[in-house]
């Protein structure tokens, strides 16, 4: 696990201020955004990592509109490398059939693969961004392990939508698959933003300083009003 941190953290995967890129960043980097299609589910809990990463693209001018590995897919181009941005549609249980299939196409390793997605287990307003770990009940992040024969070695980014009044399975899956609050509206586009700003962080300035900083308790939400 250390080999893995130090080589994703320690250096940027693009910067302004180096180019051409340095030579352990020249390979594409997998950005996945976890939810599910359908108009049904627009706008849930369980949808946030789409939202998300649709922040993120906004901010580096791709649009997520082609198809490829049943998934809506754009992606960037620079300095000999590529920033792939991935939405499966494949619905959340099926996430990980779309990510090997990129992988694999992409001839990607696993840290080069990075995912978005709603944490049950933070509360609104909280990201961790980590290396690894146990898919912690995201169904998700179960079938992406499972479809790469039990490797969870690649990056999270946990955005939390908070745990539901109530306790168990089928209270936390109403949980996520429902939709926010309205009171909860600006703090929503807050977390969005604040989730593409710290993807783009770690593209220019290296996962290290963006754990450093978007671990931070309301490090999305710096004012009241969660």
């Amino acid at each position: 696990m250390v080999e893995v941190v130090s080589r994703l953290t320690s250096t940027p995967v693009w910067s302004d201020r180096a180019t051409p890129l340095n030579v352990n960043a020249t390979r594409d980097l997998l950005i996945v955004g976890l939810g599910n299609p359908g108009l049904e589910y627009r706008a849930t809990r369980h949808n946030i990592g789409y939202e998300c990463v649709d922040a993120f693209a906004q901010r580096i001018g791709v649009e997520v509109d082609r198809r490829r590995w049943h998934a809506k897919v754009g992606w960037l181009e620079r300095d000999r490398a590529r920033i792939w941005v991935l939405k499966p549609q494949t619905y959340m249980n099926e996430s990980g059939r779309t990510v090997k299939e990129a992988l694999r196409d992409l001839n990607l390793d696993l840290e080069r693969l990075w995912v978005v997605h709603d944490e049950l287990d933070l509360p609104l307003g909280r990201m961790r961004i980590r290396i690894g770990g146990s898919a912690a009940g995201h169904n998700g992040i179960r079938s992406i392990i499972s479809s790469l024969g039990g490797r969870a070695g690649f990056v999270r980014f946990r955005v939390g939508v908070g745990k539901p009044p109530e306790k168990g399975r089928e209270a936390g899956i109403e949980h996520v698959l429902g939709r926010f609050e309205r009171s909860q509206a600006g703090a929503v586009e807050a977390i969005r933003r604040g989730v593409g700003e710290a993807l783009e962080t770690a593209l220019t300035d290296g996962l290290e300083r963006a754990m450093d900083h978007y671990n931070r308790p309301r490090a999305l939400l710096p004012l009241d009003g969660a």
